[in-house]
């Protein structure tokens, strides 16, 4: 089984390498760059998420090719340069893992407390790399919410949160309200905080604020669909009604999901 494993791993690095071949290999493979593969590796990323929402196993083993994919991409390309290869990939990694676990790799046979010795090695690493604030290391590229929920948790580490979610919850209020009373210039701005301040009040509340607004754009989709079947059963066309009646339709939706979990 590991001979197998190796054998198609260095298949992948080798058709890798063939793709990049300045001479024979492909066009657009050879025209590529880190920014220009940077967007595919994001959206793989999240096409892997969606494979493990639907519990569809098979396009999860075919999303996470993609995904290898990727890596061995960006890997092939800092070879070409001269910076480091796969391999140089698989060792980082496996150093960190190693390192974040002594528990399990190294001496230290306790158990307990492991959260915090696990964010005691990963700041420890941040100092390593020269980073001085609890925020430093936040991925701009991140997708706004995740890096908003990531940045309340670094400031959290430090003490700097609400002891609980009513604090935040009166936030969101106060954000709304100056929302509702900002000038046209203001506007962005309030209506960034407020967005800041809902994730903060998610989070507290134990659930991942990514998670939330998935699950959230899941039912919207799927009852905006429904409503559109309804409005079709009825012998009339969805986007051309009122909104009254295009809300009728929405309570109707409701009560039928409702009439079915009943």
């Amino acid at each position: 089984m590991t001979t197998v494993r190796h054998q198609q791993l260095d298949r992948l690095l080798s058709i890798m390498a063939r793709l990049r071949d300045p001479v024979s290999g492909c066009e657009w493979d050879i025209a590529q760059n880190f920014a220009s593969i940077a967007p595919y590796t994001i959206e793989e990323a999240y096409e892997v998420a969606d494979a493990i929402a639907r519990e569809d196993l098979v396009s999860l083993r075919d999303e996470l090719g993609d995904l290898l994919l990727q890596v061995v991409f960006h890997a092939r390309m800092a070879e070409e340069d001269g910076h480091f290869a796969f391999g140089d990939v698989a060792e980082a990694i496996s150093n960190k893992l190693e390192a974040r676990h002594p528990h399990i790799f190294g001496d230290d046979t306790t158990t307990d407390a492991q959260t915090e010795r696990w964010e005691k090695v990963k700041a420890d690493e941040r100092r390593a790399k020269g980073e001085t604030s609890a925020v430093d290391g936040v991925a701009i590229s991140l997708p706004a919410l995740m890096r908003a929920e990531k940045l309340q948790k670094r400031a959290a580490r430090v003490g700097f949160d609400w002891p609980d979610p009513s604090g935040a919850a009166e936030k969101v209020r106060e954000e709304m309200q100056e929302l509702a009373e900002a000038t046209e210039a203001e506007k962005l701005e309030e209506a960034g905080d407020l967005l800041f301040a809902a994730v903060n009040l998610v989070r507290l509340n134990g659930i991942a604020p990514e998670d939330a607004l998935r699950a959230a754009n899941a039912k919207f989709e799927r009852r905006f669909r429904a409503m559109e079947v309804f409005a079709s059963h009825d012998g009339r066309k969805f986007d051309g009604l009122p909104l009254e009646e295009q809300e009728a339709y929405w309570q109707a939706v409701k009560a039928s999901e409702r009439a079915e979990t009943a």
